[in-house]
């Protein structure tokens, strides 16, 4: 019985996360204008993309200010706030 509620609780926690998907992953390419722990500064085109890093972040190669490099990165809300349309508030009343 133990078995079964496991196996289902699995196929149930598999189906979940299939139909979420695996988030987007996007890349920029530049030199590196600028350099913290907590930041990298690519120049592209005639934008200057600031781009959070921390300890996950993966890095291979000497990574100095005026390195070209390659930055794939994801897109995260960081916090949502919903807030009502009063006009369609006061269509329903």
């Amino acid at each position: 019985m133990k078995l079964a509620a496991a196996l289902t609780g699995l196929a149930m926690l598999v189906a979940s996360t299939a139909f979420a998907g695996p988030a987007k992953t996007y890349q920029v390419t530049g030199p590196v204008l600028e350099l913290k722990d907590d930041l990298i500064v690519v120049q592209k085109g005639k934008e200057k993309w600031e781009i959070a890093r921390d300890k996950d972040s993966k890095v291979t190669g000497d990574l100095k200010v005026g390195s070209k490099v390659t930055i794939m990165y994801s897109m995260k809300a960081a916090s949502i706030e919903a807030k009502s349309d009063a006009k369609a508030d006061k269509k329903k009343k």
